[in-house]
């Protein structure tokens, strides 16, 4: 492997990286050394001894100056720090916090357990957290800052024809046979005791948090929203519209601090805490929880699936109309069931992309066979039972515009978003104070005028 990412990229990732690394924890002490500094930002010996350990245990090639271009990577990312705090960019304590639990979930996996990590570092939890806390924030601030550079841009397709024509014939992207599909999709109907044990649940964990525990402990615990459970429940900041209702209207009448009676959505039952409100904003943190289902429930939901499908193998009914009739998926009923790829937002699947359940039908089927009834989960990791058909398979091929046109868009987009970015950093160094140790000032940077 070698270094190879874009500088944007590379950018992110390190904004990306906590320099607290597993493999220096029992490193001998040594007197720490400024090597750069950026505005108000100082690059110190011993992040650029972490970084440089942290690639050599990944694998990366370290032929070269290597170290050369870790302090580089280091004084773009002081300097995104350093712009953020001129422009006001912060990070609240509870998005901190969230990543901060993450992260040590993370470290416990590797190591065995928390008295595993509290031994090898020789350190409390307590004082680890508070040697992350600071790193953590830092990255935060540099991705928020980052993002902020870039949120503005957009390509033309003149841009993407462009790109596609200036781009190596022999380096295009190969895409990975992709498939059209239709779904019809079926809901358990939950029985009034799974959800009374739900609400019970709920009802516990809201007493335990008006007693004391900290929400967002509690959410990393029990909620069923993979999405944000790693943030300790929180959803950043939302419109009432990026809402659905019956959470929004609940929501947008809570206090800073304030605690829901439990709300039932179309996703399940939510707790939910109000963080911070900004004009037509919320940032709120909750704790999901689904009911269970029988396998009475699961079987009444695959009989009405499999009367469906009689009548659309018997051509009483397309299937495309029977999705427009049946189906109780919102997002795809009206379409005739046709899925949408969220991440291209095209009607294309690559295998990975898929639910995997839904894979292992699929690649049995033909264009134009339906599915037998089959279990799954949606986005939110609700069960569901469904029935599908593929419309197209595209086999592997090498990219082309006229069948991947939003996938050469999103490279357009990229490098659009790398020049936006290289173009901001080199005036930022042209206009930032900034001083580099001189064992480093004959290093062949990327950017001009680190060396003043």
């Amino acid at each position: 492997m070698k270094l190879t990412h874009s500088r944007f990229i590379k950018t992110l990732i390190i904004s990306t990286i906590i320099t607290f690394s597993l493999g220096t924890a029992n490193a001998q002490h040594v007197i720490d050394q400024v090597l750069g500094v950026v505005g108000s930002e100082k690059v110190l010996l011993s992040d650029i001894e972490q970084e440089h350990l942290r690639l050599k245990m990944q694998g990366v090639d370290m032929q070269g100056d290597v170290k050369c271009e870790v302090f580089e990577d280091l004084l773009v990312h002081k300097l995104l720090i350093h712009q953020a705090a001129i422009d006001s960019i912060e990070v609240g304590a509870s998005m901190v916090e969230g990543e901060m639990d993450r992260r040590l979930r993370y470290f416990i996996n590797q190591i065995g357990s928390e008295a595993e990590l509290e031994k090898y570092f020789n350190k409390s939890i307590f004082q680890i957290k508070n040697d992350l806390r600071k790193s953590i924030k830092e990255s935060l601030v540099a991705q928020q800052m980052q993002e902020s550079i870039v949120k503005k841009v957009a390509v033309t397709p003149s841009d993407v024809k462009k790109l596609f024509r200036n781009f190596p014939v022999d380096s295009l992207p190969t895409i990975p046979e992709q498939y059209e599909i239709r779904q019809i999709v079926l809901y358990p109907p939950a029985s009034g005791d799974s959800k009374l044990a739900v609400r019970e649940q709920l009802l516990d964990l809201r007493e335990r948090i008006l007693k004391g525990e900290r929400f967002s402990t509690l959410a990393v615990a029990y909620s069923e929203d993979r999405a944000t459970v790693a943030r300790g429940g929180e959803l950043g900041f939302r419109t009432r519209d990026e809402l659905v209702k019956s959470f929004a209207d609940v929501a947008f009448n809570l206090k800073e601090g304030q605690v829901s009676q439990i709300v039932e959505s179309e996703y399940g039952f939510h707790l939910i805490q109000m963080i911070e409100r900004r004009n037509e904003q919320v940032n709120v943190r909750h704790i999901l929880m689904k009911p269970s289902y029988s396998q009475n429930q699961l079987t009444q939901s695959l009989n009405k699936l499999d009367s469906i499908a009689i009548l659309i193998n018997s051509d009483s009914i397309t299937f495309k109309i029977a999705a427009q009739r049946f189906s109780e998926d919102e997002k795809t009923r009206l379409s005739g069931g046709l899925m949408i790829n969220p991440k291209t937002n095209t009607s294309l699947f690559e295998k990975e992309q898929l639910a995997p359940a839904d894979y292992y039908v699929i690649k049995t089927l033909k264009v134009g066979e339906n599915s037998a009834p089959f279990e799954s989960r949606d986005e939110h990791a609700n069960v569901v039972n469904k029935i599908v058909t593929v419309t197209r398979i595209i086999p592997q091929h090498k990219a082309s515009i006229e069948q991947d046109y939003a996938i050469i868009q999103q490279m357009a987009v990229m490098q659009k978003k790398e020049e936006v970015f290289t173009e901001w950093t080199q005036k930022k160094i042209n206009t930032t104070f900034i001083r580099i140790d001189p064992s480093f000032q004959n290093c062949n940077f990327e950017y001009s005028g680190w060396v003043k």
